[in-house]
C-alpha cells in the first residue's frame, strides 16, 4: 500500500470523523439560529414530496444497513447466515434502497437547479452537498455489478474488517484494502468526506432527527386547569385536567 492509501484510508477517517463530532458540537453550542434542515417547501412543494421521502427513506436505511453490516463481527452472524448470502443480501436490499435514495435525489437536485426561486435562494453548500450525496449514491450502485463477481463475500469481509480495524484503532487497517478496486475506494473516501463537511452543512438536522426518539420514552405533560378571570356574570367552570 502507497502512502497516499495510508493518508486516505489510514489517517483521514479519524480526521473525518472528528471533525463530524467536534464540529456538531461546536455548531450547536454556537449557532443554533442555523440549526435547521432550511426546507424549500414555501417556495414550492412540487418534486419535493416524491423526492424527500425517496432520498430520506432510502438513505435512511443505507445508513442503518451500512453501520450494521460493516461492524458487526463475523462470529455474531455466521451461524445464522454466510457471508456469501449476507452479500447477496446487501447487495439487493442495498441496491434497492440505493435505487430509491438515487431517484429522489436526482429530484431534488433538479428541483433546486431548475425552479429559479429556489435557486436563488439555496446557499453554494446546498448545491454542493446535493451534488455530492448524487455521487455517492452513484458510486455505492456502481459496487454492486462490482460485488458480483465475488459472491463468496470475500471483498464483503475485508471491507467490513477495514471498518472494524478503524474503529478499533488498529494499525493494520489500510492493508485490507489492497484488493479493493478504485470504485470501492472512491466511495468509501467520498463517504468520509460527506461526514467531514457534516457541520458545515443542513445536514446538522439529522442530530435532531435521531434526537425525537427520546419524545417515545419521555414522560407525559402534565397540564392543570386553570380558572379564568372574567367579569361577574360569565363564570365558566374550569377546564379539566389534560394529559398531553
Amino acid at each position: 500500500m502507497n502512502t497516499l492509501d495510508h493518508l486516505l484510508f489510514g489517517v483521514y477517517p479519524y480526521i473525518a470523523f472528528a471533525v463530524f463530532l467536534l464540529g456538531s458540537l461546536i455548531r450547536f453550542d454556537r449557532d443554533q439560529y442555523s440549526w435547521k434542515s432550511d426546507s424549500s417547501q414555501l417556495l414550492k412543494a412540487g418534486q419535493l414530496r416524491w423526492g424527500s421521502n425517496l432520498f430520506h427513506i432510502g438513505v435512511l436505511f443505507l445508513f442503518v444497513g451500512h453501520t450494521i453490516g460493516m461492524l458487526t463481527p463475523h462470529f455474531l452472524y455466521e451461524h445464522f447466515i454466510s457471508a456469501g448470502n449476507k452479500q447477496l443480501m446487501a447487495m439487493v436490499s442495498g441496491g434497492l434502497a440505493g435505487l430509491a435514495g438515487f431517484v429522489g435525489v436526482t429530484l431534488l437536485l433538479h428541483r433546486r437547479l431548475s425552479e429559479p426561486r429556489i435557486r436563488i435562494n439555496s446557499k453554494t453548500s446546498d448545491i454542493v452537498l446535493l451534488v455530492l450525496l448524487w455521487l455517492q449514491l452513484a458510486l455505492g450502485l456502481a459496487t454492486i455489478p462490482l460485488s458480483g463477481q465475488h459472491l463468496d463475500g470475500s471483498m464483503m469481509m475485508k471491507l467490513a474488517g477495514w471498518a472494524q480495524a478503524i474503529v478499533t484503532f488498529q494499525p493494520d487497517a489500510v492493508a485490507l484494502l489492497a484488493e479493493a478496486g478504485w470504485v470501492f475506494k472512491l466511495h468509501m473516501f467520498l463517504g468520509m468526506s460527506i461526514f467531514f463537511i457534516f457541520p458545515f452543512t443542513r445536514l446538522v438536522h439529522v442530530w435532531s432527527g435521531f434526537g425525537t426518539v427520546a419524545y417515545l420514552v419521555r414522560p407525559y405533560q402534565v397540564v392543570r386547569a386553570r380558572r379564568l378571570n372574567v367579569p361577574t356574570g360569565h363564570n365558566l367552570p374550569p377546564r379539566p385536567d389534560a394529559r398531553i
